[in-house]
């Protein structure tokens, strides 16, 4: 985006020198004859128009035109909010309607590059501080092109964007490495987490904290459910210190996959850990994507017949016993479970699974 504002700047730039030289004339004149050299040199180099740049030669041209009719440089002095004002109104098109032509400019110059859910959101928070960036600016340069000096409107009207800018990007910079720093230090002690798609590919790794923290970061979990000879399954109560759902009954055994640990691993040690359950036959049940207020999840969801768990987790888990499943069905939406463990629950009846022979 600052490098298509360059081509238009430099007019501007040439217009105040010249000016001060041989006066508004001479200076409109040059600022004409660069703009024109400019988009000639572009569609020489590129073999196209670029239509920003033919867009503002022609509102250099037309508003130069004007200033020597009336003799009064006003008009071409507001040139510069007259760009802010359709730099906002092209971000607020991409902001707060369905079209999105500055996401469409983003593709043509990055194409083969496909942004994530993260990225898009960065990417729409930045919009936002340009969009009050540019609509500040444009006001700032109407207010000096009537009111103040010609040398405070040349600095405001050439630079002041440009500064501004540079001071957002170094705060951002500056932020990042804070936040790397934090993050290196979490890193040393915190979990890492596969970052996966919708198959379950494997696309790179994030911290726990990052992935349960709003970013719906997707990142696979294991389920494992309990099932019973008499239409009953196992539940267990989570503990009311749980940041997530307290208090509520869940699957019997719930938990993430480490980065670098396979489906099967996880399970294994996530039923030792919660419910002190091992050497246990599981068969693969479902997979499918949950999405919750803090995360998003891949989840492979398991059954077993295995019988009574062994021990409960104390840290996890406040309690844990069989239910019928026509006890589950009568309490479903009061909440006493986890949204989570509804759905699925749901999930299995549909597909016949607890009711299966074992």
């Amino acid at each position: 985006m600052i490098k298509k504002l360059i081509p238009g700047l430099v007019p501007l730039l040439v217009y105040i020198l010249a000016d001060e030289f041989w006066g508004m004339k001479v200076g409109l004149a040059v600022a004409v004859s660069v703009g024109i050299i400019e988009i000639v040199i572009t569609y020489l180099r590129e073999r196209k128009l670029d239509r920003f740049v033919l867009l503002d030669i022609l509102l250099l041209f037309a508003l130069s035109a004007l200033s020597f009719l009336f003799e009064n440089d006003i008009f071409f002095k507001v040139k510069p909010a007259i760009i802010d004002l359709l730099l906002v109104a092209l971000i607020s098109l991409s902001l707060f309607t369905k079209i999105d032509p500055l996401g469409t400019m983003s593709q043509r110059y990055l194409k083969g590059v496909q942004l994530d859910e993260n990225q898009k959101q960065l990417f729409r928070k930045n919009l936002f501080v340009m969009f009050w960036m540019v609509l500040i600016h444009s006001v700032l340069v109407l207010w000096a092109a009537f009111f103040l000096s010609k040398e405070i409107w040349a600095f405001i009207s050439s630079f002041l964007l440009f500064i501004m800018m540079g001071a957002w990007f170094g705060f951002t910079i500056i932020r990042n490495k804070l936040n790397n720093k934090k993050g290196k230090h979490y890193a040393d002690t915190e979990e890492w987490l596969p970052v996966v798609d919708e198959e379950g590919r494997i696309l790179g790794k994030a911290l726990r904290s990052y992935c349960h923290h709003g970013s719906k970061t997707l990142h696979p979990v294991v389920h494992l459910h309990l099932l019973g000879s008499d239409h009953t399954i196992f539940l267990q109560k989570r503990a009311i210190t749980k940041l997530v759902q307290p208090g509520k009954w869940d699957t019997a055994v719930g938990g993430h996959i480490a980065y670098g640990e396979t489906i099967e691993e996880a399970l294994k040690r996530e039923a030792l850990e919660e419910i002190g359950l091992q050497n246990f036959e599981a068969q693969p049940a479902l997979k499918y994507r949950w999405n919750s207020e803090v995360e998003s999840e891949l989840v492979y969801c398991f059954i077993s017949y295995q019988g009574r768990p062994n021990a409960v987790s104390s840290a996890e888990i406040s309690e844990g016993k069989f239910w019928k499943y026509t006890a589950v069905e009568r309490n479903l939406g009061h909440g006493i479970f986890t949204p989570n463990f509804e759905h699925e629950f749901q999930l299995l009846k549909k597909s016949g699974l607890l009711h299966q022979k074992r």
